[in-house]
């Protein structure tokens, strides 16, 4: 398998496999794409190189001029991307080159659906970067050196694109990466000095590196005064700006040129949904520019992966996602950072807990913030479309920082039995708005799902009263209220804990009515306490119900039962739940249940309505066999 040189034959992660017939296939209407991104690799590497170079410079080997260059050669039908950053080592490229090391892998294999146009902006949303490459190649050659290391040591990686790839030692004078494309036969449009530049003006002019190209020699001529002239060598042209995109004037920059850098930065296919460019002065001096994405990235769920923003110290590349400069809640948001303040030699441990830190991140929450709030404003259909994607971790939010907490709570929305949908476009403004007169609490209900929140016997009394109610079914709602307890001086009030108290919204007719109910079924709380005992903490009787005969209530000031749930599922141990067992007085059953003599029928009766209540509380029973047998006990007897 080895020889002299060291030549080794290796097989793709299954994964890369697949994706790159997803790939070829999805995304050849777009094909050009492949040099912004390996030109996008390639200046990334240069950063590298600069950063590590601050604490040693002989990384540079005497050539402090970094660039990317393309190097076209006709005759072998070759595309070379060559850049002078800060190379691979062997182990390197077999990390880098033969897997796809991002969280969600699965997860995004399983939501294509052949669909080659939706696949497309599936593939563009997980990113392939080197991979591109195969769109328009049938074999690619990468060979490459680390910075610093010897010209023996040398890396050569070669593949057709298709079951494996070949890693070989080889002599390399200079450091850094060449990316030798060769191009399939239908592919030989970029080789054309024209398109590639057309292509770099498009995909890569705000690179801050510089990316260049061979100008032709100037041809053999005649002087104005008939004298020969010699012909001249041609030279490395730089072909893009070459200016760091964010010290420009922002009325400098178009739409397109933010709209293509944050494809550089993000790796991600589509345009962003809404940016934000800013200079600050004064005590903090920083350039901030920061992109909300159109579309959620597939590990955008695992707050272990790494995020935060590229950091740059005037000008400098520090790091990629540094998360010191935004919170957890905001992982998604993509883009750079250019302080004047910090220390060029900063590291991750400076940073942890530096002033000038604290301040930028607070900058940076609160630009976050005000663009979302007046994209809310401003267009609530595109607002919308954001939160379909991001919602759940905004409300993240409240529990992690404190000091924004209403200014988050303003972006949250929900759904409500104000709309016959599940859908959550309910603002808690546009809940205040319709507030009865009269009433001073925002009532709301967390279940396991849309259905059972909708359905819950719990709502009854708040429909009867034309009342809204917020509709929370996401697992995370249950622990985002245990840090929202008020919103715009008005109390949350979750309907299913502690004792129902509606105000000003009750009238002296109703009150009446109840109490002649209860006279009705006087004695029957005792009874009822009687036959369930240590199961229930109390019985009483509850006026919440309109339809159903009884239901379950958690303490005020106890644990719900979503959050149970959800400690549950986090594998944390939590106390039984007792519940409250509330009885409505004015329906049939309970009625018949008040007269009944027989007591094992009154036990059996009053175990069914415990048992109903629970299920529709819980969703689940602990003995569901003991249940079907009481009740088919008492249909058998209905039917005699």
């Amino acid at each position: 398998m080895a020889d002299a040189a060291h030549k080794e034959t290796h097989g793709f992660q299954t994964e890369v496999k697949k994706l790159l017939q997803l790939m070829i296939h999805s995304l050849y209407s777009n094909k050009e794409i492949f040099l912004r991104e390996l030109v996008s690799n390639a200046a990334d590497a240069a950063d590298k190189l600069r950063f590590r170079a601050l604490s040693d410079d002989k990384l540079y080997e005497n050539d402090g001029d970094l660039r990317v260059r393309l190097i076209v050669d006709k005759d072998a039908g070759t595309l070379t991307i060559s850049d002078n950053g800060i190379g691979m080592t062997r182990d390197d490229v077999i990390e880098h080159l033969g897997t796809i090391a991002k969280s969600g892998t699965a997860e995004f294999f399983s939501k294509l659906s052949g669909d080659q146009a939706r696949d497309s902006q599936l593939i563009g949303q997980f990113g392939v970067g080197f991979y591109s490459a195969f769109i328009v190649a049938d074999k690619v050659t990468v060979r490459t050196r680390a910075a610093g290391q010897d010209s023996s040591r040398g890396v050569e990686w070669e593949s057709a694109g298709e079951g494996d790839f070949t890693v070989a030692d080889i002599e390399k004078a200079g450091r850094g990466t060449d990316v030798i494309l060769h191009l399939k036969a239908d592919e030989k449009e970029f080789l054309d000095d024209w398109r590639l530049r057309s292509i770099i003006g498009k995909y890569s002019d705000h690179i801050s590196v510089a990316v260049q190209m061979y100008k032709d020699e100037v041809p053999e001529s005649e002087g104005p005064d008939g004298e020969k002239i010699e012909a001249q060598p041609g030279q490395w042209e730089t072909i893009n700006k070459a200016t760091a995109i964010w010290t420009r004037d922002k009325s400098e920059v178009s739409d397109e040129e933010y709209q293509e850098f944050y494809k550089h930065v993000s790796h991600d296919f589509g345009d962003p949904l809404l940016w934000s460019h800013n200079k600050v002065e004064g005590k903090t001096e920083y350039t901030s520019l920061l992109y909300v994405p159109t579309k959620a990235p597939f590990d955008l769920w695992n707050r272990e992966q790494k995020h935060g923003l590229k950091l740059y110290v005037q000008r400098v590349f520090i790091m990629d996602d540094a998360e010191q400069f935004m919170p957890v809640y905001l992982r998604f948001v993509k883009g750079v950072l250019d302080s004047n303040d910090l220390p060029l030699n900063v590291s991750r441990e400076i940073l942890q807990d530096n002033k000038i830190t604290q301040a930028m991140r607070q900058g940076c929450t609160k630009k976050v913030l005000q663009m979302l709030e007046r994209l809310a404003s401003n267009d609530k259909d595109k607002y919308q479309s954001f939160w379909n994607e991001f919602g759940n971790v905004l409300k993240e939010g409240p529990a992690e920082d404190y000091s924004n907490r209403e200014k988050i709570a303003g972006l949250l929305r929900f759904a409500s039995t104000q709309e016959d949908s599940s859908a959550q476009t309910v603002s808690l403004d546009d809940y205040l708005g319709r507030m009865k007169e009269g009433q001073d609490k925002i009532y709301y209900i967390t279940a396991d799902n849309y259905q059972a929140a909708k359905s819950s016997p719990h709502l009854e009394i708040f429909r009867k009263k034309g009342i809204e109610v917020l509709l929370m079914s996401d697992r995370i709602d249950e622990w985002l209220m245990s840090h929202l307890n008020d919103y715009k001086e008005k109390s949350f009030q979750a309907i299913t804990k502690g004792q129902l108290d509606l105000g000003e919204l009750e009238d002296e007719e109703t009150k009446k009515a109840q109490e002649e109910a209860e006279k009705q079924v006087a004695g029957l709380t005792e009874r009822v306490k009687t036959v369930l005992g240590e199961r229930v903490k109390e019985v009483k009787l509850s006026h919440r119900l309109t339809d159903s005969p009884a239901c379950v209530v958690a303490d005020e000031y106890g644990m719900s039962t979503q959050m149970i749930k959800l400690m549950q599922a986090a594998g944390q141990s939590v106390p039984e739940m007792t519940y409250h067992f509330e009885l409505n007085p004015e329906h049939s059953l309970v009625k018949v249940l008040a007269e009944l003599q027989d007591e094992d029928r009154f036990a059996q009766l009053t175990e069914v309505l415990f048992d109903q209540a629970a299920l529709t509380e819980q969703g689940s029973l602990k003995d569901p066999a003991a249940f079907v047998g009481r009740l088919n006990k008492l249909l058998m007897e209905l039917v005699k």
